[in-house]
């Protein structure tokens, strides 16, 4: 079972390598994973039904089944652990989900065109979903039955939003997961409740204690409330009214999405989880209220919407959501005949829409569309297609001999005799049944005339014309319309054999109260006699003919008559209330001003704790506002504390006052340094060097982002605001003293850390406690918190690098020597500077660094480059020695990345990006997520061999050469992850920061220089041309004189002589 479990997710996280290698081949790689679980189930059936048979008779687990039954121990102190058990409920929902589930893989695998860029991804989400929903109905702890509730509700999500790039598919997929979450947190509230009245986590503890609850346990409104919650949440997954809208909206997905999770899995899970409570709770009023109430709404607002659709498609899905009406019905009445009538439509709904489904994705991609008034005479031209959709369709509409007609015969019966027996208004369940079998019978038909029949419209001329046949782009397949078939054909041979299927869900309902003492076990057969049930079922296709028939007069009225409310403009509006909630908070609180963000965080810290000290809660009697004055609390237990706090409280005094952002910076750092004296003197060395070495990477990183910033501040601000962030920032710092004064003052119970040295060396296999609390004792805080590092350098490198985060900067032979960070004559230097620096820059012929002649010569520094030499590899070796020591020595993952950080800042800062390039060769994203894995498999490996999530384990080896005796503990691997994750988030911050930046720099100042060359290029241009046409005006001053001459000479010369020599 857990192996299923397992290889599905398994299988899932390997299909991009699987469709690298086969393309679209590989969806039937991936529908092996659930097959060979289906198959391996069929084989488990018997050891199924004696485990059904041992529980039902309270008897221990049977030998032969007791690898039906797993329990891992996840959170031993709240009682919760990973618990699944594999009972005749259990099996008969596993093997739809995994059958359903292989055959729409297979699907796919012709569904989507050769090469299609998303459908490795694709295929991976939706085995993962069938991976999940196995999980769900294997599960017997109800913490895991919410976890993987909200996994199923993800993958839907993501499901829906395939076609990203259309808006109504994203907005399909957000409503889809905002409905069915919101059910989710209720139905967990609701599940909490219920396990704290039943003492239990389990799922069966909780069943099992319902009549001692139902007695008098606890409250009726109580377990009425918390009941109530847990069918919103299968209420919402099984797209009940009013939270049916999501389902039709849905349709947005892949069609192989509408066949799996809108026909046998997703909303299958409400179902699931009321055929499970049913027996035990279906007596109280919320129960009828929310199951019997609005299932009949639901089955006859589906039913009446599904005749209103024009897209085929449409027409299943809100039949789909008439029909889940039905099933919680048929599952919510809770006795022994209802749940197996119940069970056996759930079973025949899942046979018959899922081939609907994949018939609808057939004919959409080969006619293009799924308009009724578009489609005709498909039913002519695919004869296949036509007979496989009629064997389902007819047994969506109940008819026989079709399994859907045996199923809801059965159905009838149990309703027929649980208003016999209850009288009054429980004669609403079989009428509203009818009614609702009525309308089924109906859309039934008009999907069957949409999708195949050869229409008819009337001409300009009155007169009847046939509507041209619509073509397909390609023949039909065997392989593309086989898993359909193959449902379809179950269909039939479910109908014909019962036997096999009733077997498997009277293992399970066989122990059910009966409606009525010593009355006969209900079954399924195709002929029962003559019985009111058959008459109804007559009744019921006689009438759904009838409005096939009458088709034109039930639109026109259903064009007259509509629904007062509708629940989609419901959505709608509560939604477009909190968008505007939000949009008016956040105008108003996120304005870009970090000061105004710093006031509310620091006005809630302070009003609330000091609005508690002076009004305790919790019936506290005693006084809390002067209890400081007993805390015992001394100013400084030496010189050289009160000395560092002096230091502290200058400096952040000075940073208030400092005129530039690179003055500031410091002197706030000199208060991080004098935390970091501060836990030296106080005897925690391993504090003290996370510190200093924490304090270093920030400082280093706040003067790196100031090179984008101006040196001076903008302005000193209002004065008026000035001083309220003076009286916040004061108050705040004497509340925080004030509640650790009192906190001291009002400890009863001994400290918790007085036994963590013992604990430390017992359990954790360490002698430094710090380092055992992180990686072993608090090891998911740990995990939690690299996870957040992660998520930061992504936000960090995403917010700086506009098109690929490790962009690599080109081959270091090819970059020019002394090309980076060259400054041009009009920086900031001046011309006579620059040139003085550039003539005394050392041009040394010795390579120190490996780019650091790629730098300017006026950028170099020698100096700084031989220390880097000196200091590199031992400050590397050492952050090595930190991470390994750390167990038993001051260090760990968290200073020895650290360490190795500062290490790459050095060469980043010493020689340039082009040397940070050099010293880490392994992208960023690399470093971060191999650091996440080998924590997260660390954290797992321990389940392999039955033990807790991150719990470690330690070996000693003795008598090693050259070392001795050494100990080699688990967690020192979850340390190598931390390590990993450290180094990367600074590899990121500098390549974000620091090279890219620089980059940027330099291409910005060879855009000014190539501005100022063409500027004194054209200068220089306009210049010569001056020159060239003073120089030309020369010889042309002559002319009016030679002119004159001719003229005193007696020559003739003309108007236009004289006016080419004025020119």
């Amino acid at each position: 079972m857990l192996v299923t479990l397992i290889g599905l997710f398994t299988v899932a996280c390997a299909a991009p390598l699987l469709f690298r290698w086969t393309g679209r081949d590989g969806f039937y790689a991936l529908a092996a994973a659930p097959a060979a679980g289906f198959l391996w189930l069929l084989t488990q059936l018997p050891a199924v039904l004696s485990l059904q048979s041992a529980l039902d008779a309270g008897e221990p687990v049977p030998a032969g089944s007791a690898h039906l039954v797993r329990e891992i121990e996840w959170i031993p102190y709240l009682g919760v652990s990973l618990a699944f058990r594999l009972d005749a409920l259990s099996a008969f929902m596993a093997l739809i989900v995994l059958g359903v589930g292989a055959l729409v893989l297979a699907y796919c695998a012709r569904y989507f065109r050769r090469h299609e860029p998303k459908d490795a991804v694709f295929g991976a989400q939706l085995l993962a979903f069938a991976g999940a929903m196995f999980g769900l109905v294997t599960t017997d702890d109800l913490m895991v039955l919410c976890t993987f509730w909200e996994i199923t509700s993800v993958l839907s999500f993501l499901l829906i939003g395939y076609s990203g790039q259309r808006i109504f598919a994203r907005r399909s997929a957000i409503q889809a997961l905002i409905v069915t979450t919101l059910g989710g947190l209720a139905m967990l509230v609701g599940l909490v409740m219920l396990g704290i009245a039943a003492g239990s986590w389990r799922v069966s503890a909780v069943v099992e204690a319902a009549p001692a609850l139902l007695d008098g346990g606890v409250s009726r409104g109580y377990l009425e409330a918390a009941v109530a919650l847990v069918l919103l949440g299968a209420l919402t997954k099984s797209a009940q009214v009013p939270f049916h809208f999501w389902l039709p909206s849905a349709m947005a997905a892949p069609t192989p999405v509408s066949a799996y999770l809108h026909a046998a899995a997703m909303v299958k899970a409400g179902v699931f989880l009321v055929a499970r409570l049913a027996p035990a709770y279906g007596e109280l009023l919320s129960w009828r209220t929310l199951v019997l109430g609005v299932g009949l709404l639901t089955l006859l607002v589906g039913g009446w919407r599904a005749l209103r659709q024009k897209d085929i498609k449409l027409i299943l899905a809100y039949g789909t959501v008439s029909q889940l009406g039905f099933l919680m019905i048929a599952n919510g009445l809770g006795t022994r005949d209802a749940a197996m009538a119940g069970l056996a439509m759930l079973l025949a709904h899942a046979l018959f829409k899922a081939p609907l489904f994949m018939v609808v994705g057939i004919i959409d991609h080969e006619a293009g569309t799924r308009e009724i008034g578009r489609l005709s005479g498909i039913g002519r031209r695919n004869t296949g297609l036509f007979l496989v959709t009629c064997l389902a369709a007819a047994s969506m509409a109940g008819l026989p001999p079709l399994f859907g007609f045996v199923a809801k015969e059965s159905v009838l019966e149990t309703t027929l005799a649980a208003a016999e027996h209850g009288g009054g208004w429980w004669w609403a369940v079989p009428v509203g049944l009818v009614l609702g079998s009525v309308l089924t019978v109906a859309y039934t038909g008009r999907f069957l005339w949409g999708a195949f029949a050869t229409k008819h419209v009337v001409g300009e001329d009155g007169s009847r014309q046939t509507v041209p046949p619509t073509p397909f782009r390609s023949r039909v397949t065997v392989s593309e319309l086989a898993p359909a078939a193959i449902l379809a054909l179950l269909c039939v041979a479910a109908a014909v054999v019962p036997g096999a299927v009733e077997h498997l869900i009277t293992a399970f309902t066989g122990a059910l109260a009966p409606l009525e003492a010593g009355h006969k076990p209900a079954y399924l057969a195709l002929w029962h006699g003559l019985t009111p049930a058959l008459g109804l079922s007559v009744l019921i296709v006689l009438t759904g003919a009838l409005l096939i028939w009458r088709r034109s007069g039930l639109e026109r009225l259903q064009a007259r008559v509509a629904f007062p409310f509708e629940a989609a403009r419901g959505y709608q509006l509560i939604v477009g209330a909190f968008d505007v909630a939000a949009v008016w908070v956040t105008g108003r609180t996120q304005t870009g001003s970090l000061s105004r963000y710093l006031g509310i965080i620091l006005s809630v810290a302070l009003v609330l704790p000091a609005l508690f000290m002076v009004f305790p809660v919790g019936g506290e009697t005693r006084p809390l506002v002067g209890a400081w004055l007993s805390s015992g609390v001394v100013a400084a237990e030496n010189w050289a504390q009160a000395f560092v706090v002096a230091v502290i409280v200058a400096g952040a005094i000075a940073s208030i006052g400092a005129a530039k952002r690179f003055m500031a910076i410091l002197l706030v750092a000199v208060t991080g340094y004098g935390a970091a004296a501060l836990f030296a003197l106080r005897g925690a060395p391993d504090l003290a060097i996370t510190q200093v070495l924490v304090e270093t990477i920030v400082l280093v990183t706040m003067v790196l982002g100031l090179r984008v910033l101006p040196p001076s501040w903008y302005g000193h601000g209002i004065p008026r605001a000035r001083g309220v962030r003076a009286v916040i920032a004061v108050g705040f710092a004497l509340v925080m003293m004030w509640v650790a004064a009192t906190s001291l003052a009002s400890r009863t119970a001994e400290r918790v850390s007085v036994p963590m040295p013992e604990m430390a060396y017992k359990e954790g296999d360490g002698t430094n406690v710090v380092n055992v609390i992180l990686v072993d004792i608090r090891a998911w805080d740990t995990w939690g918190e690299i996870t957040v590092l992660a998520a930061a350098a992504t936000g960090v490198a995403s917010l700086i690098f506009l098109q690929q985060r490790d962009r690599r900067g080109g081959r270091l032979a090819d970059v020019q020597t002394g090309s980076v960070g060259r400054i041009n004559s009009e920086g900031s230097m001046g011309t006579a500077v620059l040139r003085t620096v550039r003539r005394f820059s050392t041009e040394d012929s010795a390579t120190w660094l490996e780019a650091g002649r790629t730098l300017a010569p006026e950028r170099r520094s020698i100096v700084l480059e031989v220390i880097t030499r000196m200091l590199f590899h031992a400050m590397v070796l050492y952050s090595i020695y930190l991470l390994l020591a750390g167990h038993n020595t001051p260090g760990g993952g968290f200073a020895g990345g650290l360490l190795a950080g500062l290490a790459l800042t050095l060469r980043y800062l010493a020689g340039g990006r082009y040397e940070l390039q050099q010293a880490m060769r392994v992208p960023a994203g690399v470093l971060l997520g191999l650091g996440l894995a080998i924590a997260t498999v660390t954290g797992l490996v321990p389940l392999i061999f039955g033990s807790q999530v991150l719990q470690s384990a330690a070996l000693t080896l003795h008598g090693l050469w050259l070392f001795g005796d050494v100990k080699l503990v688990s967690a020192t691997a979850f340390d190598v992850g931390v390590y990993l994750v450290v180094v990367g988030l600074v590899l990121d911050v500098l390549r974000a920061l620091g090279a890219e930046i620089d980059r940027r720099g330099d291409e910005a100042r060879a855009v000014r220089e190539s501005a100022r060359v063409r500027r004194h290029r054209a200068r220089r241009q306009r210049a010569e041309a001056l020159t060239t046409r003073q120089s030309g005006a020369a010889p042309a001053t002559a002319a009016p004189a030679a002119s004159a001459a001719v003229r005193d000479a007696g020559g003739s010369g003309n108007a236009a002589t004289d006016e080419e020599a004025r020119r």
